[in-house]
């Protein structure tokens, strides 16, 4: 989901079936459909908000990567990041998250 910090208003979602894969392997594939789309709107500047703690901190760099499925989902991630210029990432409980669950839930549902 990509929101217009300034004015609130939700610019664009994104609710895609992936079939089965991890929940890191999807929370990575979102964070880097939102990235490409930011870039696409010309976006300089993206705030990350996501419930998953595992992206959130190898984001930020406090933890390595080690699982061969996500390095690769990583490494497109900072590669975008770079074109952006600069992008925050913020964990988030999951209860405040609940706009994109619904969204990850609808897409689970399109797969059934």
């Amino acid at each position: 989901m990509i929101e217009n910090a300034q004015t609130g208003e939700i610019v664009e979602q994104h609710a895609e079936f992936i079939g089965h894969a991890t929940n890191n392997v999807a929370e990575y594939g979102g964070v880097v459909w939102g990235l490409r789309r930011c870039l696409e709107l010309h976006a300089t500047r993206v705030d990350v908000l996501a419930d998953s703690e595992l992206l959130i901190k190898q984001a930020k760099g406090l933890y390595k990567v080690k699982n061969a499925g996500l390095a690769p989902l990583y490494l497109t991630m900072k590669n975008l990041e770079t074109q952006i210029g600069h992008v925050t990432y913020k964990h988030v409980r999951r209860e405040q998250n609940t706009a994109a669950d619904a969204l990850a839930n609808q897409a689970m549902d399109r797969g059934k």
